[in-house]
């Protein structure tokens, strides 16, 4: 059977939820027989890459311009699919999914796979927040299964479109997690093991790393205040695809309060830093399912997130929680966690495995071309 992937930027090594769901996900539906090919966004690959870990690779040209490259991208990626004659065509996140009913016309048997509200991100204007919001719609209502990754979305789309068959909720994944050590980086970035703070996720403002540097500040000023320093630094691992005002505003508000940037990274970097962490901060206002936090309870590191409905599903301790937006809260999070001694969780990760994932997915596309 022929699956066609198109809704991700691309794979491998690639920034982005969508991205990172798709480099785990689709090796696997790979090495279960099926014939695997994701098309990729020029623009963002590094790579002469036409196959990777089973997945083949085409790469198209869209422009990088935020407002347009996504839908461009996917009108072409589907004409692509027919040329290849696919069985499935597999399209991620309410963007792309606006091009479903276009899809469909052209005879093809569509799975769509919704990553959260994005309508609900703080970097679309009107314009582009009505277009996502009919993605959804086109994606939710055309779509001949529809795959969601947490029950928030389940109920999302059963309260706004009345959707209920041929819904599937399958989570996101986490891979078993790669423990090591990298003293040269460690040095490199001027850190000690379980002497920092991390925060890892793109650069944009839903993200609202803005607040974790501010509470971080506050903590460090009250440091300074009563002369007692702990060495506890704040690492932001990450950028953004496209530098804009709040990117630029928030590096370097970064380097004003001595926060520690590594960029975007991949493999033993963030590997090291997972391993080592004194705590994971996500302190988002929008997620779909977060991978990085489900990365981060993957390496048993103590976690500390906003309390909105994505993070609240994962199912953590109430002392986990923060209220969004709530800087000083959070400052007495990160204050209590440098406090305490350094702690190991051990979370329950088993409905996030990327193989049973990869199962759940199989079989939808089984259900779908058997009907």
């Amino acid at each position: 059977m022929k699956i066609v992937v198109t809704g991700t930027r691309g794979i491998p090594n690639i920034m982005g939820g969508v991205e990172t769901h798709c480099e785990e996900l689709f090796p696997g539906i790979a090495k279960r027989g099926f014939d695997v090919t994701v098309i990729r966004r020029t623009n963002y690959v590094n790579d002469d890459l036409k196959e990777w870990k089973g997945v083949k690779l085409v790469d198209i040209d869209s422009p990088k311009k935020k407002s347009f490259e996504a839908i461009i991208h996917t009108f072409r990626a589907i004409n692509e699919a027919k040329r290849l004659k696919a069985d499935i065509l597999h399209i991620h996140a309410i963007g792309p999914a606006l091009l479903v009913p276009y899809a469909k016309m052209k005879g093809m048997k569509v799975v769509f796979t919704h990553h959260g509200p994005d309508y609900d991100r703080d970097k679309w204007g009107f314009a582009a927040k009505t277009m996502l919001k009919l993605g959804e719609r086109m994606g939710c209502m055309f779509a001949d299964e529809v795959i969601v990754i947490s029950d928030v979305i389940r109920n999302l789309i059963k309260r706004k479109y009345n959707r209920t068959s041929h819904v599937h909720l399958i989570y996101n994944g986490v891979s078993q997690p790669e423990i090591c050590d990298y003293p040269e980086y460690f040095k490199e970035l001027g850190i000690e093991k379980g002497k920092y703070i991390l925060g890892m996720c793109r650069f944009v403002p839903e993200k609202n790393l803005h607040h974790l540097i501010s509470a971080y500040a506050k903590v460090k000023n009250e440091e300074l205040r009563v002369k007692k320093d702990s060495g506890i630094k704040l690492v932001l691992a990450g950028d953004t695809d496209f530098e804009d005002d709040y990117s630029r505003g928030l590096k370097e508000m970064a380097r004003k309060n001595g926060v520690i940037l590594t960029g975007f990274i991949k493999g033993k970097k963030l590997h090291s830093l997972l391993t080592n962490c004194r705590a994971y901060c996500l302190p988002s206002s929008h997620e779909g399912l977060p991978i990085a936090l489900l990365e981060a309870m993957s390496y048993g590191v103590k976690v500390i997130v906003s309390d909105i409905p994505a993070n609240k599903e994962v199912g953590l301790s109430e002392s986990d929680y923060f209220p969004v937006g709530n800087v000083d809260v959070l400052a007495e999070k990160l204050k209590a966690v440098i406090e305490q001694p350094l702690q190991h969780i051990d979370y329950d990760m088993k409905k996030y495995d990327w193989e049973k994932i990869a199962d759940q997915v199989r079989d939808v596309y089984s259900e779908l071309t058997n009907k």
